[in-house]
C-alpha cells in the first residue's frame, strides 16, 4: 500500500470534477479508486441537492459521506441517511426569494428533495439545467416568496438561474442587501445562491474532517468557483481547477489542469501522495 500524504480530499462536483460535458474521466475515475484503495478519504461537496447529488457519487462507487448544498445537507452515500439537515427559515427564504423578484430575474428554492421554480417548464434553459441535475423541477405561478410564506418552507438554498449577462449585478445586489446574513455565491456563470451563512462549503469540509478523524491540515480541496472559496481556504491545501474563476485561482495554494483535462487525477497524485 502506497504511503499516502493527504487524508482527506474534497472536491466540488460540476466543472471540476466532472468535464464540461458531465462526464468523469477514465484517469480521473482510477485515481479516486487507486487513493481510497490505498487509504485514503475522496469526498464530494456540492452545491447540488441531495437527490441530484447521490446518484452520481454512486456511480463513482464512492461510499462514505457526501455535502449537498454547499453544506446544509450531509447524508450517507449507501444509505442516504441524513447526518445534517439545516437551512433557510421561511421568512428568511421569502425575503431573498422577494429581492431577486424585485431584480427581475426568475427564482428556484430547493427543499429536501423539491426543487420549486419561477420559470415556466418550457423554458429552454431550465430544461438544459433540469437534465444537468437530473431533478425535475416544480412550477410555481404565484411569487415565489408567497409561495414560500404561505406553505411554511424552510429551504436549503435559493438561487437564480439567470443570464450570464446580469449574474454578476445580482450577486453585487444580494452581497450588498444579505451579506453577513446570508451566504451569498455563485456556483455557475449563470447561478446566484443564497443559503443559511454558517453553512458553506468551508463548514463541510470541517465537518467531514471531523467525522473521519483527520486534521483539517492533511486535507485538500478543489473547486471551479465562488462558493468554493471558503473550502479551499479552511483545507490544508487549497486547489483550484484551471477553468475556475479567477478569484477563486488568486486564493489558490495551486491551480491545476482543467476539469476537462483530469485537473482532480493531478491533484490526487500530487498532494495525496506528494507525486511531482
Amino acid at each position: 500500500m502506497a504511503q499516502l500524504k493527504a487524508k482527506l480530499i474534497v472536491s466540488d462536483f460540476d466543472n471540476t470534477l466532472i468535464t464540461s460535458d458531465q462526464k468523469v474521466l477514465p484517469e480521473v475515475r482510477e485515481a479516486i479508486s487507486r487513493y481510497v484503495a490505498d487509504g485514503g478519504v475522496f469526498a464530494v461537496c456540492t452545491g447540488r441537492i441531495l437527490a441530484a447529488i447521490l446518484p452520481r457519487v454512486r456511480e463513482l462507487g464512492l461510499k462514505g459521506l457526501v455535502s449537498a448544498c454547499q453544506s446544509s445537507v450531509i447524508a450517507d452515500i449507501q444509505t442516504g441517511e441524513l447526518l445534517r439537515v439545516r437551512g433557510l427559515a421561511p421568512g428568511q427564504a421569502a425575503e431573498v426569494c422577494a429581492e431577486i423578484e424585485r431584480a427581475g430575474q426568475s427564482v428556484n428554492v430547493y427543499s429536501g428533495d423539491n426543487f420549486y421554480t419561477s420559470i415556466p417548464k418550457d423554458n429552454e434553459y431550465l430544461k438544459m439545467y433540469e437534465r444537468i441535475i437530473g431533478v425535475r423541477s416544480q412550477h410555481v405561478d404565484i411569487p415565489l416568496s408567497e409561495f414560500v410564506r404561505q406553505n411554511s418552507i424552510v429551504c436549503q438554498k435559493v438561487a437564480s438561474l439567470c443570464p450570464a449577462s446580469e449574474k454578476d449585478n445580482l450577486y453585487r445586489r444580494l452581497l450588498a442587501k444579505f451579506k453577513g446574513r446570508y451566504d451569498i455565491t455563485c456556483s455557475a456563470d449563470v447561478l446566484v445562491e443564497a443559503s443559511p451563512v454558517e453553512d458553506t462549503k468551508g463548514a463541510g469540509l470541517k465537518f467531514l474532517a471531523a467525522h473521519y478523524g483527520i486534521d483539517i491540515a492533511d486535507t485538500v480541496a478543489i473547486g471551479d468557483n465562488l462558493n468554493d472559496l471558503s473550502m479551499i481556504e479552511q483545507a490544508g491545501i487549497g486547489v483550484a481547477v484551471g477553468n475556475a474563476v479567477d478569484e477563486l485561482k488568486n486564493r489558490a495554494d495551486f491551480v491545476a489542469l482543467s476539469n476537462d483535462e483530469g485537473g482532480v487525477a493531478q491533484v490526487i497524485k500530487k498532494f495525496g501522495y506528494g507525486d511531482e
